[in-house]
This record gives structure tokens, C-alpha cells and sequence, in this order.
């Protein structure tokens, strides 16, 4: 069994990107709706390397544990360390989707799951694209549903240079840079997001802070990279850390409550 979950709070700002309109008109009495689909972190992520994250359990408790080459952690790691229900979600989604073998499988439990108001879907907030049957079966679930808008950052990168003339119109792709295969980003001139600990390090870049996933969404923007603002629980001590500290005392926007918007 796998389960779509309703957008968080900064998913939800989508509704008010104008570019995007198309994907929110109402079918029937309801009002399409955003939604995201999730694995679990770190272990589905197998070109992660600067936000590779993972959690453990240890003692029936359970922990983040960073890799090797970790500089910022995986926000969605934190997440499942804290949230039961969240760690077990993504962790059924992850376990079903990698027990099947084949493309079609994949396809056909992705279809019947699919929610019938998907306006706009996020795939992974959490996870990545663990093998190349996976990444297949997302664009050919985007291939039935053109009236849906599909959206994913990925440092699976191989996969998509291997289809660069396959990927559908509403299929949009960002390449998350900080991973294994960064050296095919500029290869390839992939459109990609950076993480970036401060505004004036954006601005050197000549990049826009996205700050409610509209850069990474909107498909009139699948060729503008942009930046991403450091966010989420860092280790104590760490640059990432430190610089979320610097952030807050400056009162820049860079996360989200729940109130505000939680936008992870």
C-alpha cells in the first residue's frame, strides 16, 4: 500500500502562482488540490552525498545519522527522526515501491493511487529516484495524466541525461547540485537548484532564492536555475548550523511554521 500526502504549507502557495492556474481549475464540485509523494530519506537517494542523511534506529529509537561528506543535512531525515507517523509513510511507500520489479507494476500502483483531484504533485518532498525503472515509471504516469503538473528535484542525475529527449511536457526537473554526479549538471546544462547558507551568496551566483517552490515548479522556468536558503535541523557546531543562527538573527525568511507556512 502506498499513500499521496496533501501538500504542506508552501506546496499549498502554489494556487497563487498565476503560470500555474491551469492546473487548479475544479473538476466537477472540487478544486484540484497539491499533493506530494514520499520515500524515505537517505536510503532511497543513492547519488546523495553533501545532504546525505539517514535515519536509524537504535534501541527501538530512532536517529539521524549523517554520511560521510554531509555539509548540510537532509531536512526530511530530521523530519522522520521526530515524526512516527511521517517515518512510517514514507517508509511504506519506499518498501512497496521497491519490492516491485518491473515498470509496469510500478506504473499501475502509482496510477491507482493517484489521487482523482491532483492538480500539481511534488514527487518527493522525502526520497530521490532510486533506479531507472522507478524514474520511467514516473514519466509514464505523467504521460497519462497531462492535465497534471509533476515536479521533482534529483541528484539521480544519470537517469534523467539518459532520457533528456523523452521527458514529457509536464514533468518538471530540477537537478539538485551538492551530489555524487554534479559533474553531468554542467554537462549536460541541466537546470539546477544550490544550497546556499546566505542571500548575498544567491546574489554572487546571479540565482533567485526560491522560497515556495514556484522556480521549481513552474515549466516556463524549467531552464532558470536558482537557489535554495539553507533550512531544517543542523548539527551543532556545523557551518549550516551557524549560518540558520545568523539567518534567523536577520530576520530573513527561510523556513516555515506551521502557522507561517511550514515549507520543507
Amino acid at each position: 500500500m502506498i499513500k499521496f500526502s496533501k501538500g504542506n504549507v508552501k506546496l499549498q502557495r502554489l494556487k497563487s502562482v498565476p503560470s500555474l492556474a491551469q492546473y487548479f481549475t475544479k473538476t466537477g464540485r472540487s478544486t484540484k488540490k497539491v499533493y506530494s509523494f514520499d520515500l524515505l530519506s537517505g536510503f532511497s537517494c543513492p547519488f546523495a552525498d553533501k545532504c546525505k542523511s539517514k535515519v536509524v534506529k537504535i534501541n527501538e529509537r530512532r536517529k539521524v545519522v549523517d554520511g560521510a561528506n554531509c555539509e548540510f543535512r537532509c531536512f526530511s531525515a530530521s523530519q522522520e527522526a521526530t515524526y512516527t507517523n511521517v517515518y512510517n509513510l514514507r517508509k511504506g511507500n519506499f518498501d512497496a515501491m521497491r519490492a516491485i520489479k518491473n515498470r509496469s507494476g510500478m506504473v499501475k500502483l502509482l496510477l491507482d493511487k493517484l489521487p482523482k483531484d491532483a492538480g500539481v504533485v511534488r514527487i518527493h518532498v522525502a526520497g530521490d529516484m532510486f533506479n531507472a525503472r522507478y524514474f520511467d515509471a514516473w514519466m509514464l504516469v505523467a504521460v497519462a495524466n497531462p492535465n497534471v503538473l509533476f515536479y521533482a528535484y534529483t541528484k539521480s542525475l544519470r537517469y534523467w541525461v539518459d532520457r533528456l529527449n523523452l521527458i514529457p511536457d509536464n514533468f518538471v526537473l530540477t537537478a539538485s547540485r551538492g551530489g555524487r554526479e554534479d559533474h553531468l549538471i554542467d554537462q549536460n546544462n541541466l537546470r539546477e537548484s544550490v544550497v546556499v547558507y546566505s542571500e548575498s551568496e544567491a546574489e554572487k551566483l546571479g540565482y533567485e532564492i526560491d522560497h515556495d517552490d514556484s522556480h521549481a515548479a513552474d515549466p516556463t522556468k524549467r531552464n532558470e536555475s536558482f537557489a535554495l536558503l539553507i533550512h531544517g535541523i543542523q548539527p551543532k557546531g556545523s557551518k549550516a548550523a551557524d549560518s540558520i543562527k545568523k539567518l534567523k538573527s536577520e530576520g530573513v525568511e527561510f523556513a516555515y511554521s506551521k502557522k507561517g507556512g511550514k515549507g520543507d
